[in-house]
């Protein structure tokens, strides 16, 4: 089965066009402008940004513990699936 991809261009992605290129810098200049005419309101909402951040954090960083709620075997648990050492190898 050969297929020939050659004949098959693909649509540039939004990220890699000059619309994207213009909305970064557009956006840049908006986040420029609004942290210099309101740095006391960004200053003085930091610490409730570092509270926020603790659940979101816990949220979103746990994706890989398997989520709360499954049992976990402990280490001796897995003493049976493993293969055993072999005789004059090291132990």
């Amino acid at each position: 089965m050969d297929h020939d991809h050659a004949g098959h261009d693909t649509p540039p992605g939004f990220w890699s066009s000059r619309y994207a290129v213009g909305l970064i810098v557009l956006g840049g200049i908006a986040a420029y402008f609004l942290l210099t005419e309101h740095l006391a309101h960004v200053v003085g909402a930091l610490p409730y940004l570092f509270l926020l951040a603790c659940p979101l954090m816990h949220v979103f960083m746990h994706g890989g513990h398997g989520g709360h709620g499954h049992h976990h075997r402990g280490p001796d648990a897995d003493a049976g699936s493993q293969n055993p050492p072999k005789p004059g190898g090291p132990s």
